[in-house]
């Protein structure tokens, strides 16, 4: 990609694909920079561990840009933003020919927009997004959209103002803490885990339709970073794929576990010393007296690592039950790998949503999507726009992204 130069005002810079060759350190520098966290609360950091791409390596094709201009006679990079391209379901066919079948979508996803603090409210942000774009378009995406928590108030605005995106979502990001002691399976309950053909089978049959279910769904599933695909249903055999798609368990849940602890790692910056000696004190006990079963509170304030949860899902009067069976599952495997949180990503009206633990302090009860239809070559397709569409009460969220 050739260099694109911006001027705005009386500041001028550039726009090119980052060079993993020499801008590694440049960018650590300008994450860093970035990681300012709200006065007097506490504020979520991420450690890339050495990778700018790693968000996004996993979802090829994907890019990387930078901004560049002159600072101190020296050219610095201030800015960078990452994005990728995927075909995901974006609903159901509402014709006799499309029936049931999913309506597939190239939808783009923006990531990681960062703009150095004192490089700000100068354009390089919406220059990043825009030359970013670009990229989509020549690509063919039909849609953009990203992320950004609800107060996240400069993000929103560049977006929404600036960018000429419309609010499309506001799942839930639901977290929970690994305790040092294992979490009890409740009873007469079974869990399975699939091969990756089995998994790809049951998630194809039933959550084709689900929006944002990714075409290449065998390529997550087959992925190294991919710890299985589990099943719960009442105390029994499994089946196999086939017979549990012709005649599923009156009710059954599933999810699979993704390792993030690999890409990178997070931490909790800004906790007041109380905090951070109460927590001490609840994983003291939990550690000495483990069948209590208190809820301690991991080692949150160093960098940590955390699984997350995605394609969750069930049917039947008990799927909550064995929902929650499977968390548990996903919480003793965490602990088992060293892992201080569990997350997962659902719709705000996800129907399995109560059966999921979660501490609301770790939890974001309404991150926000924004949506952009990209280009006037896109056609309306059997869904329409499919910005103006209803949510449906389940979300696919690619783990990849996260």
């Amino acid at each position: 990609m050739e260099e694109k130069r911006s001027t705005t005002g009386t500041a001028a810079f550039v726009v090119r694909e980052f060079d993993p060759n020499k801008d590694c350190n440049e960018v650590e520098e300008v994450e860093r920079r970035c990681e300012v966290g709200h006065a007097g609360k506490m504020s979520l950091f991420t450690n890339l561990l050495g990778d700018p791409l790693c968000r996004i390596r996993h979802s090829p094709p994907y890019l990387m840009l930078v901004a560049e201009m002159e600072v101190e006679g020296e050219r610095k990079i201030v800015g960078m933003v990452r994005g990728c391209i995927k075909t995901v379901s974006c609903g159901r066919g509402s014709s006799h020919d499309d029936g049931e079948n999913p309506i597939y979508a190239k939808v783009a996803t923006i990531l990681g927009l960062r703009v150095c603090p004192s490089h700000r409210r100068i354009g390089i942000g919406l220059a990043l997004v825009k030359n970013m774009e670009a990229w989509f378009i020549r690509n063919g995406a039909e849609y953009s959209y990203m992320s950004t928590e609800n107060d996240n108030q400069a993000s929103l605005n560049l977006f929404l103002l600036k960018g000429n995106y419309s609010k499309f979502r506001t799942p839930s990001m639901l977290a929970r803490p690994i305790y040092a002691h294992r979490v009890k399976i409740p009873d007469r309950v079974s869990i399975f885990e699939l091969d990756h053909v089995e998994a790809e089978s049951l998630y194809r049959a039933r959550f084709s339709t689900t929006e944002f279910f990714p075409r290449d769904i065998d390529r997550i599933l087959s992925n190294q970073l991919n710890l299985g695909t589990f099943v719960a249903m009442p105390t029994g055999s499994w089946p196999g794929s086939g017979q549990f798609l012709a005649n599923p368990p009156e009710s059954w849940a599933v999810l699979s576990i993704w390792n993030s602890k690999e890409t990178f790692t997070l931490q909790l910056k800004g906790a007041p010393r109380t905090l951070r000696w109460m927590a001490k004190a609840t994983r003291t006990v939990d550690r000495l007296l483990p069948f209590l079963g208190i809820p301690s509170v991991p080692q949150l304030f160093k960098p940590f690592g955390f699984h997350f949860l995605y394609g969750l899902g069930g049917e039947g009067p008990r799927a909550g039950r064995m929902m929650e069976a499977l968390c548990a599952h996903a919480h003793n495997l965490a602990k088992e790998m060293g892992c201080a949180v569990v997350a997962t990503e659902v719709a705000s009206d996800e129907p399995l949503r109560p059966a999921i633990p979660h501490w609301k302090r770790l939890s974001c009860e309404e991150d926000v999507w924004c949506m952009k239809r990209l280009g006037e070559g896109c056609s309306e397709g059997p869904v329409g726009y499919w910005t103006c569409s209803q949510p449906g009460s389940s979300i696919f969220v690619d783990p990849r992204e996260v």
